[in-house]
C-alpha cells in the first residue's frame, strides 16, 4: 500500500478524501484526498468517509471530484 492510511483509530484502510474543520464557522469540509498530509486535516477511508458526522448545528461541505 502506498497511499496514505486512514485517520480513525484501528483503521489501516488506505484514505480516500480528507476532512478538515471551521471551528469558528461550525462547518467541516470533505474533498477529495489531499496532495500533502496536512497535520490539521483527517484523511478517511471510504467507510469512514461515509459514517462521518458532524456535531449537531454544523454544516458538511461535500467537494465533490467532477467526473467524465
Amino acid at each position: 500500500m502506498y497511499g496514505r492510511l486512514c485517520s480513525k483509530v484501528g483503521c489501516a484502510r488506505e484514505a480516500v478524501a480528507t476532512l478538515t474543520y471551521d471551528y469558528g464557522d461550525q462547518m467541516a469540509a470533505l474533498g477529495p484526498l489531499g496532495a500533502a498530509d496536512d497535520p490539521h486535516a483527517h484523511d478517511l477511508c471510504a467507510i469512514h468517509t461515509d459514517r462521518m458526522s458532524v456535531p449537531k448545528g454544523w454544516v458538511v461541505v461535500r467537494h465533490e471530484t467532477m467526473r467524465a
